[in-house]
Parts: structure tokens; C-alpha cells; sequence
């Protein structure tokens, strides 16, 4: 799979555990930081990527503008270790959703999902 780190959540840590687990990691520190993010959506979504952010932002512009986006993982409160798990447990059981489109919210304690047509949405 393809990620796009936001610089909010560009950590070593969560980037090194996808690497790792063999996904193709971009960080927006790496010549995005000042990328709004609108073009950020669309980078992830032209080139196949799921964008994750702690940003609400990305979910107002898709929602409000009706933008075409990739999947986006929002991640809530999370520390850095706690964000590489979550994503972890993302992969392993929410894969397909990822691979669709959908609006993810992730806390500590919950995790909501939302379709790519979102019509429907999930609560775990």
C-alpha cells in the first residue's frame, strides 16, 4: 500500500513501521511542508495514496466540496507508537476499506469508518 504522512504526524516512528512492514511511505515533510491541503488530497489521490493526517481538514474539504480523495486516517490523540499500531491493525483488517476510499477516524478507544460513497458508516 501507498501513505502519504501528514507533517502532523510524520513521525520516525510510524514511517519506519510501514517501511518496514514493505509499504511505500512518503512523507510531507519531504518537499510538501508547505503544501496546503488541497494539494496534499490531491498528491494522495493521483498517485494512489492513502493520506494520513490528525487534520479534520481533509475530511471538511472532502464532505463540503466534494472532492475525489483517497482513503484518509485520521489519527485522534494518539501517541506515536500508539499511531504505528493503530495503523498496523488498520492494514491487517480494514485493508479493503483503505483500498476504497474511505474516511477513517482512529482514537484511542474507536475507530469509524466511513465508505468512499459515504452513504454508510461503520463504527468498530
Amino acid at each position: 500500500m501507498k501513505f502519504l504522512l501528514d507533517v502532523c504526524v510524520a513521525s520516525r516512528v510510524l514511517h519506519d513501521t510501514l517501511a518496514k512492514l514493505g509499504h511505500d511511505v512518503l512523507s510531507a515533510r519531504d518537499g510538501l511542508a508547505d503544501a496546503s491541503d488541497q494539494t496534499l488530497l490531491d498528491v494522495a489521490y493521483r498517485e494512489g495514496r492513502v493520506l494520513v493526517t490528525e487534520d479534520k481538514d481533509f475530511g471538511e474539504l472532502v464532505f463540503a466540496l466534494r472532492l475525489p480523495h483517497p482513503c484518509i486516517v485520521r489519527l485522534d490523540g494518539l501517541t506515536a507508537a500508539e499511531e504505528a499500531a493503530a495503523m498496523r491493525n488498520l492494514i491487517d483488517h480494514e485493508g479493503a476499506a483503505m483500498r476504497t476510499g474511505a474516511i477513517i477516524v482512529v482514537t484511542r478507544n474507536h475507530v469509524r469508518i466511513r465508505s468512499a460513497e459515504n452513504t454508510e458508516e461503520r463504527n468498530d
